[in-house]
């Protein structure tokens, strides 16, 4: 070898140092574009909850991050446009949240999509597989198909004196038809008959509340999906003025005066989430991260809500309680 093919050798391998660092500068500096599609309010909880994530990550909004935000104010059918108006902003990935997922869906095959939370991204045709999902798509699943017969299991040992038990849904809400199967099947196991309560708007839910009075059920099962979210503060109170024990699928119901819940935590979802975007924002490809479901789920019950309904809960189902609220 020459001096001439030595100092060239010594010359690259001196540059590649250089060119990685160089590489890491930029991708540092590089603004990341994170679109949010919610189906819920500007000042929906879970995207406050996301952007902190995402904060926590190192990602700092007018630095290095930039978020579009679309929100439907509840009104499904607005999803679609604001979808569009995502993927045409040239966003690098798109969180969507709940009844979002579909939309996003819809709306391209290329950019990646983070489901925030799903409900079953199999069974209502989102993904094919959990594991290598494939595609543009990934994200994190709440599970609300797997537990529908756990909910009405404990619902049915608590007041085991009601023979009939409404069930509050949107049928507009793809993961309810799923949620039902399962629901109907467990209730024909245990000898209960379900009393299925549709409310498609926020108007609807007092005629389904007063038909649950009218038809004597025991108990409720709320499907809490996106439209139970919106309206959690009126279908908390109007459980209450009917003096119904209800069941919710999340434990905000239960914190802000529901009787009892059972499923994940969706803030910890939620920071799992923003994990997700900073690994695909990392070059890491939607279709290689495995669709991940909860791995703790939780027992939630407001014994003060119980004592206002004169309920006397069972010690066992306090017992087996994750959090007893005083």
């Amino acid at each position: 070898m020459n001096r001439r093919e030595v100092i060239t050798l010594l010359g690259g391998a001196a540059a590649w140092p250089l060119a990685a660092r160089a590489q890491e500068r930029e991708r540092v500096s590089r603004v990341a574009r994170v679109g949010i599609l919610n189906h819920g309010a500007a000042g929906y909880v879970r995207v406050n909850e996301f952007r902190n994530a995402l904060s926590e990550l190192g990602y700092v909004e007018g630095r290095n991050l930039m978020v579009t935000h679309r929100w439907a104010d509840g009104r499904r059918d607005r999803l679609p446009g604001l979808a569009a108006e995502l993927v045409d902003s040239k966003v690098d990935v798109i969180i969507a949240l709940g009844p979002a997922v579909l939309a996003a869906k819809r709306a391209t095959s290329t950019t990646p999509i983070v489901m925030a939370f799903s409900g079953d991204p199999v069974g209502n045709g989102v993904v094919s597989n959990l594991a290598r999902p494939g595609g543009n798509i990934t994200g994190f699943s709440y599970m609300s198909t797997d537990l529908a017969a756990k909910r009405l299991e404990l619902l049915n040992e608590t007041f085991s004196r009601s023979a009939r038990i409404a069930i509050l849904y949107n049928p507009d809400e793809l993961a309810t038809v799923l949620e039902m199967q399962e629901t109907e099947v467990a209730a024909r196991t245990s000898g209960v008959t379900l009393w299925p309560l549709a409310a498609r708007h926020s108007d609807d839910l007092e005629g389904a509340f007063a038909a649950s009075a009218r038809e004597r059920t025991g108990a409720m099962i709320v499907f809490t999906h996106g439209f139970a979210e919106i309206n959690q503060q009126r279908i908390i109170e109007l459980a209450a003025r009917e003096r119904l024990p209800t069941m919710y699928g999340w434990r905000e119901f239960v914190i802000d005066g529901g009787l009892m819940s059972y499923g994940p935590k969706i803030p910890v979802i939620i920071r799992r989430a923003a994990s997700y975007v900073d690994r695909i924002l990392k070059g890491e490809k939607p279709g290689d991260l495995p669709i991940e479901q909860p791995t703790r789920l939780e027992l939630i019950v407001n014994l003060k809500t119980a004592r206002a309904l004169n309920i006397d809960l069972p010690p066992t189902l306090l017992s087996r309680a994750d959090e007893v609220i005083e």
